[in-house]
């Protein structure tokens, strides 16, 4: 993912402390959650030819991709879905393949939808979309609707009448980029009561030099985050350490699901980063979330 990226040297010039919760979430974080939550964490893409040899086998070949993903991860942000309307026997073909894991895919919804144009008028996509990813049934986790970077408050109603319209069935989290939904108080207050009002999630995106994307704004007792590492960078595991911490606060306030995707601008370093999290989380929270396996151990160091 390029969104919000900077050259190196000004890593150590940016404040990547996390903001604290604001007093909106504890009218969604009750406590009163007895369970332990779901936790998900993954990737946005399987097709790696540099975990080759790391975390998959050498001399995997493309086809068995996804099968290997699902022995290192539970879930996957499946941003293929933004690009192509993939048919019901594509899905299929890729539900076979986790089948049995507890694994979960989290489709992003078509660009078609959400970048060309207005959202009026695409109920037809949409319903084509959402038909499609159905297949993958008992796998099917969260879709994720992001609008465009210049898709700003001025177009709040045309925003709020797709996403009212949107079947009650399905579980939804919205990803808005654009400066304004952020900067006007009252504006970023009326978002988020709407989402809370309509039962969808809200995605936080951690990025370099677009922190107010990193918003912690929970608008259901569920969690989508979208990290962005700067492949190893030591600034990388620091901000790792604040969501271990953020995490595990919102577990004791009673959050049930979270999900956590590892984006790096160069993703052959993903896996690193993913182990160094799992290992942290298991032993602050208590979870038994499972971690990449790598080949070579001595690749981690």
């Amino acid at each position: 993912m390029e969104f919000g990226r900077v050259p190196a040297y000004r890593l150590y010039d940016i404040d990547f402390t996390l903001p604290p919760d604001p007093a909106f979430n504890n009218l969604v974080l009750t406590g009163n959650k007895e369970d332990a939550p779901k936790v998900y964490l993954g990737c946005s893409k399987w097709g790696r030819n540099e975990w080759v040899g790391k975390i998959y086998p050498p001399h995997t070949s493309e086809k068995e991709f996804l099968s290997c993903y699902g022995h290192h991860y539970n879930s996957i942000e499946l941003n293929a879905t933004h690009y192509k309307i993939y048919g019901e026997k594509y899905i299929r073909k890729w539900a076979e393949k986790t089948a049995g894991k507890g694994f979960i895919y989290c489709p992003k919804m078509y660009q078609g939808v959400t970048h060309e144009g207005k959202l009026a008028g695409k109920s037809r996509l949409t319903n084509e979309f959402l038909d499609a990813v159905a297949e993958f049934k008992e796998q099917l986790g969260p879709i994720f609707i992001q609008v465009s970077d210049s898709f700003g408050p001025s177009r709040k109603t045309e925003l709020f009448d797709y996403l009212a319209a949107l079947p009650r069935g399905l579980q939804f989290f919205l990803e808005v980029r654009h400066h304004g939904w952020f900067d006007d108080a009252a504006t970023r207050n009326e978002l988020f009561s709407f989402l809370k009002q309509q039962k969808i999630g809200a995605v936080i995106t951690d990025t370099s030099s677009r922190r107010d994307c990193a918003h912690m704004q929970l608008s259901i007792p569920k969690a989508f985050i979208r990290y962005v590492g700067n492949s190893l960078h030591p600034t990388d595991y620091k901000r790792i350490d604040e969501w271990v911490a953020r995490i595990k606060q919102w577990i004791a306030q009673g959050i049930e699901e979270i999900y956590f995707f590892m984006h790096m601008h160069d993703e052959a370093f993903s896996p690193e980063l993913t182990v160094y999290m799992v290992d942290k989380l298991n032993a602050a929270c208590g979870l038994k979330l499972k971690k990449p396996e790598f080949v070579n151990q001595n690749l981690l160091f």
